[in-house]
């Protein structure tokens, strides 16, 4: 009914009456969308309760004020009682129609940009659709959310819900990889499940999804988005929904909780890596958490030890911020793995104090089999500063060149961003999806 209904009427959000009551544009987008004269005298109605309101109305007259619109009165005391068995029941079945009617409710924003009207004093940027999200088919992407238990599946973007009693929200208590797509085959796939099921079984998961199931969910996630190349995983599972609100495993009664997020996110167009001109990277005053602490070995969601070197590189305005262990050697970034390059030879930190990457093992494999000398050791700030060539890696950005770290220019100020040992590992490693189809699983036609 609803579908048919949407096809001859308009919905709307009320955010922009709350921003800003005496706003015509909300008005005017919804009489352009029901094809109606927009007339002033819309923005004017009697004070209510009126006998069409229905169930509702004595618990929305008692939030709304006819001048200010969608906000209560500043000062008056709010009329705040238990909400009766009898609207709880009306509530539960009237959730899945708002929502619903959410996701089809007109934009304002939308409508706003196109006419470059304004909202809240401010005219609206005709490109903003484009600022919110860099790549626009990334609007309404379909995620796949379920649980072990409570069951789920592919969601709209808009109605992406993770429960707030979920092990996820209570604490950061989940497990996550991020995986590419390229030309129709997921790279490295296996050896993703492979990270996700030991970290899972590291962290003690129980009533786990299986693998098949994640490899499947996977697929129907890519498949109903049309997804087959460009595009960027974030694979997520976490120990589930809990009963009442703890931090203890034993609440958790429902299994795990599945998340696949995939998104357009060619690596060329991700801000954080550029791969022709090269990044800054700043050192960190957090240290990396050792195995002692918080064994980075297990790619865990709770990414506190991350944000904030992010949130430093930030304010200074680097890419990413360089982090050492607490013994004062390079363990990587805050988000990738880090290597050097000095008299042609390939180095890069010990696993001790960061997670081993997959990216970080495939170069490590394509040095060696090019014939570059690698070594895997303790490394201290100063020998990256003093370094030849300096690269980032990652799922995401793959082989990224490091120009400065701390302001200082690394390597010949006059060479390209990519010295020779970078850009001849990049070019075999960009080869890779490719000519070596062992490396990952082809995806089935859609």
């Amino acid at each position: 009914m609803l579908r048919g209904r949407l096809s001859s009427c308009a919905t709307r959000t009320s955010w922009p009456c709350r921003a800003r009551p005496c706003s015509l544009i909300p008005t005017q987008a919804m009489c352009e969308a029901l094809g109606v004269a927009f007339d002033e005298a819309m923005m004017s109605w009697p004070a209510g309760p009126k006998p069409c309101d229905g169930l509702w109305a004595q618990h929305w007259y008692d939030s709304v004020h006819k001048s200010t619109c969608f906000d209560p009165q500043v000062g008056k005391k709010r009329n705040l009682q238990p909400l009766s068995p009898e609207l709880k029941r009306i509530l539960r079945a009237a959730v899945p129609a708002y929502q619903y009617l959410r996701e089809h409710a007109l934009d304002v924003r939308t409508w706003a940009s196109k006419n470059g009207a304004s909202v809240n004093g401010t005219v609206v940027d005709h490109g903003m659709a484009q600022s919110l999200y860099p790549d626009a088919r990334n609007h309404d992407v379909l995620a796949y959310v379920a649980s072990k238990r409570r069951g789920g599946g592919l969601v709209p973007r808009a109605l992406v819900q993770v429960s707030a009693f979920d092990s996820a929200v209570q604490g950061g208590d989940a497990v996550w990889e991020g995986l590419r797509v390229y030309d129709g085959r997921i790279f490295k796939f296996e050896a993703h499940l492979d990270r996700l099921f030991d970290s899972a079984r590291a962290m003690d998961f129980k009533d786990c999804h299986t693998r098949e199931e994640v490899r499947d969910a996977v697929i129907e996630t890519l498949a109903a988005n049309g997804m087959r190349d460009g595009v960027h995983i974030r694979l997520t599972l976490t120990r589930g929904e809990k009963t009442t609100s703890s931090m203890n495993p034993m609440f958790n009664v429902f299994g795990t909780t599945l998340i696949v997020l995939a998104e357009w996110k060619p690596v060329v167009s991700v801000a954080t890596y550029d791969n022709k001109k090269g990044v800054s990277l700043i050192t960190a005053t957090q240290r990396r958490n050792p195995p002692m602490c918080v064994d980075s070995k297990i790619h865990h969601n709770n990414l506190i030890n991350n944000i904030l070197p992010k949130i430093q590189a930030n304010l200074a305005g680097a890419a990413d911020a360089l982090m050492l262990d607490i013994h004062g050697f390079v363990a990587e970034t805050n988000a990738t793995n880090v290597f050097l390059v000095k008299r042609g030879a390939v180095h890069t930190p010990t696993g001790d104090a960061c997670l081993p990457g997959i990216t970080r093992g495939t170069v490590l494999r394509l040095a060696r089999e090019l014939g570059y000398e690698v070594y895997e050791r303790n490394i201290s700030l100063a020998e990256f500063h003093a370094a030849d060539e300096v690269f980032t890696t990652g799922t995401m950005g793959e082989l990224t060149p490091v120009t400065t770290i701390d302001g200082r220019r690394i390597g010949d100020p006059e060479l390209d961003a990519a010295g020779p040992v970078t850009r001849d590992l990049q070019q075999h490693y960009a080869r890779l999806p490719a000519e070596r189809p062992e490396m990952s699983v082809p995806l089935p036609e859609f």
